[in-house]
């Protein structure tokens, strides 16, 4: 009877002991409330003891929590909608406030950060939703990190993750870039061609007190096309050249041939010769008309 007895107070024993047995895991805290009264001792990591019935142990996860936060609408302060979602990270930094301080820490957090991001949403331009983002990541940290301080949870960051425009605003904003992008081409080529008039301008006048340099330049534009193995070449001959060609070119060696071949001879290079003949033939003219005349006054 007496080893019934015992065997029984031994069996009731281990089952107090496993009843009251818990375990914490290192990203943990317990938190104990006996008789629904909290206990100032918070249970570290590791094993530990609480009195089956009486005490009552809650674990509280101390882990960086990632939470995202649903895309919220609004109005920005130059009247543009959009549609704006973000992301929370926090973690809690006092197990017994997280517990007692607010019936649902997560909710809570949860709760007050749509409600931030719609205030910086109403406080934004547009153009800082989409360029200063880190500006108004710190601005919604400390409008979330404020209240849930009191709830034993820090915030650790919070970022806005996208930044959702209706489709004629995205068309606008299209256009204006395009429009953008057009002009500074058109500046750049317009200075471009600033630059080039300039250079050619110089290059003008240096071709304008040296004539064959301009023939040298023909010869370049020459040898450019030719490597392009075209079977057709046009060979552009300009007035200036024969210029060049006719005042290098002396008098006293103006070909026969060329006069024959019916090519012009300026009057200032006309042979002696010919500038006589045509003095003789004037005087014979002149004689013969005087000759007319005196016979028509006998006749009279």
């Amino acid at each position: 009877m007496v080893v019934e007895l015992i065997a029984a107070g031994l069996s009731a024993g281990v089952v107090y002991f496993l009843a009251g047995a818990r375990v914490v895991q290192q990203f943990e805290r317990g938190v104990v409330f006996r008789f629904g009264r909290l206990k100032d001792q918070v249970r570290a990591p590791g094993f530990t003891m609480i009195i089956p019935l009486v005490d009552r142990l809650r674990k509280v996860n101390l882990q960086i929590v990632t939470m995202p936060v649903p895309g919220q609408d609004g109005i920005t302060r130059d009247n543009v909608t959009v549609k704006v979602d973000a992301v929370v990270y926090f973690k809690v930094i006092n197990a017994a406030d997280a517990i007692v301080r607010v019936e649902d820490y997560k909710f809570a957090v949860s709760q007050v950060a749509q409600t931030s991001l719609r205030s910086i949403i109403g406080k934004s331009d547009l153009d800082d939703l989409l360029s200063n983002r880190e500006k108004l990541n710190q601005g919604l940290e400390v409008m979330i990190d404020s209240p849930a301080l009191g709830w034993g949870v820090q915030i650790d960051r919070v970022e806005i993750k996208d930044v959702s425009l209706p489709e004629t605003m995205k068309r606008s904003m299209a256009r204006q870039a395009e429009a953008d992008r057009e002009r500074r081409a058109r500046v750049i080529n317009a200075d471009a061609e600033l630059q080039a008039s300039k250079k050619l301008a110089e290059a003008a006048e240096v071709m304008q007190d040296q004539p064959a340099a301009l023939q040298l330049r023909l010869l370049q534009t020459v040898v450019a096309v030719a490597a392009e193995k075209n079977s057709t070449l046009v060979l552009p001959f300009p007035v200036e050249l024969l210029r060049f060609l006719e005042r290098a070119t002396p008098a006293s060696e103006a070909s026969p041939q060329a006069v024959r071949g019916g090519a012009a001879v300026p009057a200032a290079q006309a042979p002696p010769a010919v500038e006589k003949a045509s003095a003789d033939g004037a005087s014979a003219d002149g004689a013969r008309t005087e000759d007319g005349a005196g016979q028509e006054r006998e006749r009279e």
